[in-house]
Protein backbone atom coordinates (compact mmCIF):
# COMPACT_ATOMS: atom_id res chain seq x y z
CA UNK A 1 0.00 0.00 0.00
CA UNK A 2 1.35 3.40 -0.93
CA UNK A 3 2.93 5.63 2.62
CA UNK A 4 0.63 8.22 2.09
CA UNK A 5 -2.23 6.36 1.99
CA UNK A 6 -1.62 4.17 4.92
CA UNK A 7 -0.62 7.32 6.84
CA UNK A 8 -3.78 8.53 6.26
CA UNK A 9 -6.30 5.80 6.75
CA UNK A 10 -4.42 5.51 10.32
CA UNK A 11 -4.65 9.54 10.61
CA UNK A 12 -8.78 8.41 10.43
CA UNK A 13 -8.65 5.48 12.18
CA UNK A 14 -7.04 6.89 15.12
CA UNK A 15 -9.56 9.87 14.89
CA UNK A 16 -12.57 8.25 14.79
CA UNK A 17 -11.74 5.62 17.43
CA UNK A 18 -10.78 8.14 20.01
CA UNK A 19 -13.63 10.72 19.70
CA UNK A 20 -15.77 7.32 19.75
CA UNK A 21 -13.81 6.40 22.72
CA UNK A 22 -14.41 9.83 24.08
CA UNK A 23 -18.21 9.42 23.60
CA UNK A 24 -18.51 5.60 25.10
CA UNK A 25 -16.72 6.97 27.97
CA UNK A 26 -19.18 9.17 29.01
CA UNK A 27 -21.67 5.86 29.81
CA UNK A 28 -18.71 3.82 30.87
CA UNK A 29 -17.90 6.66 34.00
CA UNK A 30 -21.24 7.01 34.78
CA UNK A 31 -22.05 3.04 35.45
CA UNK A 32 -19.21 2.75 37.17
CA UNK A 33 -19.44 5.65 39.33
CA UNK A 34 -22.50 3.87 39.74
CA UNK A 35 -21.39 0.41 40.49
CA UNK A 36 -19.27 2.10 43.14
CA UNK A 37 -21.34 3.96 44.87
CA UNK A 38 -24.22 1.14 44.97
CA UNK A 39 -26.48 2.89 42.62
CA UNK A 40 -28.24 2.18 39.31
CA UNK A 41 -26.83 4.79 36.77
CA UNK A 42 -27.99 4.85 33.34
CA UNK A 43 -30.43 2.21 32.26
CA UNK A 44 -33.35 4.00 30.15
CA UNK A 45 -31.20 4.87 26.75
CA UNK A 46 -30.58 2.03 25.11
CA UNK A 47 -29.58 -1.65 26.48
CA UNK A 48 -27.77 -1.06 29.78
CA UNK A 49 -27.81 2.77 28.98
CA UNK A 50 -25.01 2.93 26.72
CA UNK A 51 -27.12 5.18 24.15
CA UNK A 52 -26.62 7.58 26.67
CA UNK A 53 -23.83 9.33 24.71
CA UNK A 54 -25.75 9.50 21.41
CA UNK A 55 -28.32 11.38 23.33
CA UNK A 56 -26.27 13.49 24.94
CA UNK A 57 -24.76 14.72 21.45
CA UNK A 58 -28.40 15.04 20.40
CA UNK A 59 -28.42 17.25 23.01
CA UNK A 60 -25.46 19.48 22.62
CA UNK A 61 -26.29 20.35 19.08
CA UNK A 62 -29.99 21.15 19.44
CA UNK A 63 -29.07 23.50 22.87
CA UNK A 64 -29.04 27.12 22.41
CA UNK A 65 -25.62 28.30 21.26
CA UNK A 66 -25.44 31.48 23.54
CA UNK A 67 -22.48 33.83 23.95
CA UNK A 68 -22.75 36.51 26.84
CA UNK A 69 -22.97 39.64 26.28
CA UNK A 70 -19.40 41.53 27.27
CA UNK A 71 -17.46 38.72 26.24
CA UNK A 72 -14.57 38.43 23.08
CA UNK A 73 -16.41 36.19 20.98
CA UNK A 74 -13.62 35.20 18.77
CA UNK A 75 -11.73 34.34 21.70
CA UNK A 76 -14.44 33.12 23.50
CA UNK A 77 -15.55 30.68 20.92
CA UNK A 78 -11.73 29.40 19.54
CA UNK A 79 -10.69 28.35 23.15
CA UNK A 80 -12.92 25.54 23.97
CA UNK A 81 -11.18 24.04 20.22
CA UNK A 82 -7.67 24.39 21.64
CA UNK A 83 -7.81 21.33 23.99
CA UNK A 84 -9.61 18.99 21.71
CA UNK A 85 -7.08 19.82 18.85
CA UNK A 86 -3.57 20.02 21.08
CA UNK A 87 -4.44 16.25 22.84
CA UNK A 88 -5.13 14.71 18.81
CA UNK A 89 -2.39 16.18 17.78
CA UNK A 90 -0.39 14.82 20.63
CA UNK A 91 -2.14 11.11 19.80
CA UNK A 92 0.15 11.63 16.51
CA UNK A 93 3.24 10.26 18.11
CA UNK A 94 2.01 7.61 20.31
CA UNK A 95 3.57 3.85 18.84
CA UNK A 96 0.12 1.68 18.73
CA UNK A 97 2.25 -1.62 17.84
CA UNK A 98 5.66 -1.92 16.24
CA UNK A 99 6.47 0.77 13.79
CA UNK A 100 2.66 1.31 14.30
CA UNK A 101 2.06 5.75 14.87
CA UNK A 102 1.49 8.25 12.78
CA UNK A 103 4.61 10.17 13.27
CA UNK A 104 7.94 8.37 14.38
CA UNK A 105 9.85 11.78 16.34
CA UNK A 106 12.98 11.69 17.61
CA UNK A 107 11.79 13.94 19.95
CA UNK A 108 8.65 12.43 20.65
CA UNK A 109 8.96 12.93 24.68
CA UNK A 110 9.87 17.20 23.70
CA UNK A 111 6.56 16.95 21.63
CA UNK A 112 3.96 15.17 23.67
CA UNK A 113 5.21 18.20 26.99
CA UNK A 114 5.19 20.88 24.75
CA UNK A 115 1.36 20.26 23.32
CA UNK A 116 0.63 19.45 27.15
CA UNK A 117 1.50 22.68 28.08
CA UNK A 118 -0.35 24.62 24.92
CA UNK A 119 -3.44 23.24 26.30
CA UNK A 120 -3.42 25.72 29.17
CA UNK A 121 -4.11 28.37 26.82
CA UNK A 122 -7.80 26.44 26.45
CA UNK A 123 -8.86 26.79 29.98
CA UNK A 124 -7.37 30.37 30.62
CA UNK A 125 -8.46 31.65 27.35
CA UNK A 126 -11.88 30.31 27.96
CA UNK A 127 -12.12 31.94 31.66
CA UNK A 128 -10.90 34.88 30.80
CA UNK A 129 -12.62 35.81 27.55
CA UNK A 130 -16.20 35.04 29.27
CA UNK A 131 -17.00 37.91 31.37
CA UNK A 132 -17.26 36.24 34.37
CA UNK A 133 -15.58 36.09 37.59
CA UNK A 134 -16.21 32.52 38.37
CA UNK A 135 -14.76 31.35 34.99
CA UNK A 136 -11.47 33.65 35.23
CA UNK A 137 -10.60 32.08 38.99
CA UNK A 138 -10.80 29.04 37.04
CA UNK A 139 -8.89 29.87 34.23
CA UNK A 140 -6.56 31.82 36.98
CA UNK A 141 -6.69 28.07 39.15
CA UNK A 142 -5.90 26.30 36.10
CA UNK A 143 -2.87 28.11 34.39
CA UNK A 144 -1.11 27.58 38.57
CA UNK A 145 -2.31 24.46 38.65
CA UNK A 146 -0.47 23.23 35.45
CA UNK A 147 2.56 25.48 35.32
CA UNK A 148 3.29 23.61 38.57
CA UNK A 149 2.75 20.43 37.46
CA UNK A 150 4.15 20.91 34.23
CA UNK A 151 7.68 20.73 36.18
CA UNK A 152 7.26 17.60 38.14
CA UNK A 153 6.01 16.14 34.62
CA UNK A 154 9.07 16.71 32.57
CA UNK A 155 11.33 15.27 35.69
CA UNK A 156 9.49 12.51 36.25
CA UNK A 157 9.68 11.36 32.49
CA UNK A 158 13.55 12.26 32.73
CA UNK A 159 14.34 8.71 34.70
CA UNK A 160 12.89 7.01 31.32
CA UNK A 161 14.97 8.94 29.03
CA UNK A 162 18.14 8.32 30.85
CA UNK A 163 17.32 4.26 30.88
CA UNK A 164 16.46 4.43 27.50
CA UNK A 165 18.77 6.43 25.96
CA UNK A 166 16.21 8.15 23.65
CA UNK A 167 13.23 10.31 23.48
CA UNK A 168 12.12 8.48 20.79
CA UNK A 169 8.82 6.64 21.64
CA UNK A 170 9.25 3.85 19.67
CA UNK A 171 13.02 3.15 21.43
CA UNK A 172 11.59 3.32 24.71
CA UNK A 173 8.72 0.74 24.49
CA UNK A 174 11.87 -1.77 23.20
CA UNK A 175 14.05 -0.86 25.66
CA UNK A 176 11.36 -2.27 28.21
CA UNK A 177 11.76 -5.87 26.39
CA UNK A 178 13.50 -7.22 29.68
CA UNK A 179 11.85 -5.39 32.05
CA UNK A 180 9.23 -2.00 32.33
CA UNK A 181 10.65 0.62 33.55
CA UNK A 182 7.82 0.80 36.34
CA UNK A 183 9.82 -1.36 38.10
CA UNK A 184 13.03 1.11 38.27
CA UNK A 185 11.57 4.16 37.83
CA UNK A 186 8.44 3.45 40.58
CA UNK A 187 8.78 7.03 41.73
CA UNK A 188 8.85 8.35 38.52
CA UNK A 189 5.89 6.65 37.37
CA UNK A 190 3.79 7.77 40.37
CA UNK A 191 4.87 11.39 39.93
CA UNK A 192 4.05 11.37 36.34
CA UNK A 193 0.26 9.80 37.67
CA UNK A 194 0.10 12.54 39.59
CA UNK A 195 1.16 15.43 37.46
CA UNK A 196 -1.49 13.71 35.04
CA UNK A 197 -4.27 13.95 37.19
CA UNK A 198 -3.41 17.71 37.76
CA UNK A 199 -2.97 18.06 34.17
CA UNK A 200 -6.38 16.80 32.86
CA UNK A 201 -7.92 18.35 36.21
CA UNK A 202 -9.43 15.23 36.79
CA UNK A 203 -11.58 14.39 40.05
CA UNK A 204 -9.50 15.17 43.09
CA UNK A 205 -7.50 17.40 41.25
CA UNK A 206 -10.53 19.66 40.02
CA UNK A 207 -9.96 22.95 41.43
CA UNK A 208 -10.57 24.59 38.26
CA UNK A 209 -14.16 23.74 37.90
CA UNK A 210 -14.85 23.28 41.73
CA UNK A 211 -18.70 22.97 41.72
CA UNK A 212 -19.02 23.96 45.42
CA UNK A 213 -16.68 27.19 45.19
CA UNK A 214 -16.55 27.84 41.05
CA UNK A 215 -19.95 27.18 39.69
CA UNK A 216 -18.38 25.32 36.95
CA UNK A 217 -15.12 27.51 36.38
CA UNK A 218 -13.90 28.60 33.55
CA UNK A 219 -16.49 26.99 31.67
CA UNK A 220 -19.37 28.39 33.41
CA UNK A 221 -20.52 30.41 30.48
CA UNK A 222 -20.21 27.76 28.00
CA UNK A 223 -23.16 25.91 25.92
CA UNK A 224 -24.06 23.83 23.47
CA UNK A 225 -21.45 21.99 21.05
CA UNK A 226 -18.61 24.32 22.71
CA UNK A 227 -19.44 23.20 26.08
CA UNK A 228 -19.36 19.44 24.63
CA UNK A 229 -16.06 20.52 23.23
CA UNK A 230 -14.50 21.40 26.48
CA UNK A 231 -16.06 17.58 27.51
CA UNK A 232 -14.54 15.24 25.03
CA UNK A 233 -11.20 17.31 25.28
CA UNK A 234 -11.42 16.09 28.58
CA UNK A 235 -11.77 12.23 27.89
CA UNK A 236 -9.55 12.52 25.19
CA UNK A 237 -6.81 14.26 27.48
CA UNK A 238 -7.20 11.23 29.95
CA UNK A 239 -7.45 8.70 27.17
CA UNK A 240 -3.51 10.77 26.17
CA UNK A 241 -2.04 10.42 29.64
CA UNK A 242 -3.38 6.80 30.22
CA UNK A 243 -1.50 5.75 26.58
CA UNK A 244 1.62 7.86 27.61
CA UNK A 245 1.89 5.84 30.85
CA UNK A 246 1.40 2.67 29.00
CA UNK A 247 4.22 3.36 26.41
CA UNK A 248 6.75 5.06 29.30
CA UNK A 249 5.99 2.82 32.21
CA UNK A 250 4.59 -0.02 31.31
CA UNK A 251 5.64 -1.73 28.29
CA UNK A 252 3.39 -0.05 25.45
CA UNK A 253 2.40 -2.59 23.16
CA UNK A 254 4.50 -5.41 24.77
CA UNK A 255 2.74 -8.34 25.93
CA UNK A 256 2.50 -12.53 24.74
CA UNK A 257 0.21 -14.46 23.06
CA UNK A 258 -2.25 -11.53 21.93
CA UNK A 259 -1.55 -8.95 18.69
CA UNK A 260 0.27 -6.25 20.54
CA UNK A 261 -2.48 -3.63 19.40
CA UNK A 262 -4.96 -5.68 21.72
CA UNK A 263 -2.01 -5.31 24.82
CA UNK A 264 -1.54 -1.52 24.06
CA UNK A 265 -5.63 -1.07 24.52
CA UNK A 266 -6.13 -2.86 27.50
CA UNK A 267 -3.08 -1.72 29.49
CA UNK A 268 -4.41 2.14 28.40
CA UNK A 269 -8.07 1.08 29.31
CA UNK A 270 -7.20 0.02 32.88
CA UNK A 271 -5.82 3.54 33.62
CA UNK A 272 -8.90 5.18 32.52
CA UNK A 273 -10.65 3.27 34.66
CA UNK A 274 -8.22 3.99 37.38
CA UNK A 275 -8.86 7.93 37.04
CA UNK A 276 -12.88 7.00 36.22
CA UNK A 277 -12.87 5.13 39.94
CA UNK A 278 -10.44 8.03 41.35
CA UNK A 279 -13.50 10.00 41.16
CA UNK A 280 -15.22 7.83 43.31
CA UNK A 281 -12.89 7.27 46.30
CA UNK A 282 -10.78 10.40 46.92
CA UNK A 283 -12.69 13.81 48.45
CA UNK A 284 -10.69 16.96 46.91
CA UNK A 285 -8.40 19.16 48.65
CA UNK A 286 -8.15 22.34 49.21
CA UNK A 287 -6.20 23.99 46.00
CA UNK A 288 -3.57 25.37 48.31
CA UNK A 289 -2.31 22.26 49.55
CA UNK A 290 -2.38 21.03 46.35
CA UNK A 291 0.46 23.56 45.13
CA UNK A 292 2.14 23.37 48.44
CA UNK A 293 2.08 19.71 48.46
CA UNK A 294 3.23 19.94 44.62
CA UNK A 295 6.47 22.35 45.18
CA UNK A 296 7.17 21.32 48.70
CA UNK A 297 6.93 17.13 48.11
CA UNK A 298 7.11 16.21 44.72
CA UNK A 299 9.40 18.26 43.56
CA UNK A 300 12.44 17.36 45.64
CA UNK A 301 11.47 13.78 45.62
CA UNK A 302 11.20 14.22 41.75
CA UNK A 303 14.47 16.01 41.72
CA UNK A 304 16.04 12.72 43.76
CA UNK A 305 14.78 10.07 41.70
CA UNK A 306 16.09 12.05 38.30
CA UNK A 307 19.53 12.30 40.69
CA UNK A 308 19.88 8.67 41.94
CA UNK A 309 19.22 7.22 38.09
CA UNK A 310 21.54 9.23 36.81
CA UNK A 311 23.85 8.32 39.49
CA UNK A 312 22.86 4.38 38.74
CA UNK A 313 23.75 4.77 35.09
CA UNK A 314 27.03 6.39 35.36
CA UNK A 315 28.02 3.98 37.71
CA UNK A 316 26.98 0.87 35.29
CA UNK A 317 28.97 2.87 32.45
CA UNK A 318 25.46 4.19 30.51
Amino acid sequence: MNPTIQTLLLIQGVLVGLLTLAGLLVWVERRLLALWQDRLGPNRCGPGGILIFVADGIKMFTKEDWIPPGSDKPVFVMAPAIIVVTALIAFTIIPLAPGVSILDLNIGILFFLALSSMGIYSTVLGGWASNNKYSLLGGLRMSAQMFSYEVFMGLSLMGVVILSGSLNLHDIVKAQSGMWFVVPQFLGFLIFLFAGLAETHRLPFDMPEAESELIAGYHTEYSSMKFGMFFVGEYVGVTLISAIIVTLFFGGWQGPLLPPVVWFFLKTMCFILFFILLRAAIPRPRFDQLLAWGWKFVLPVALLNLIATGAIALARGN
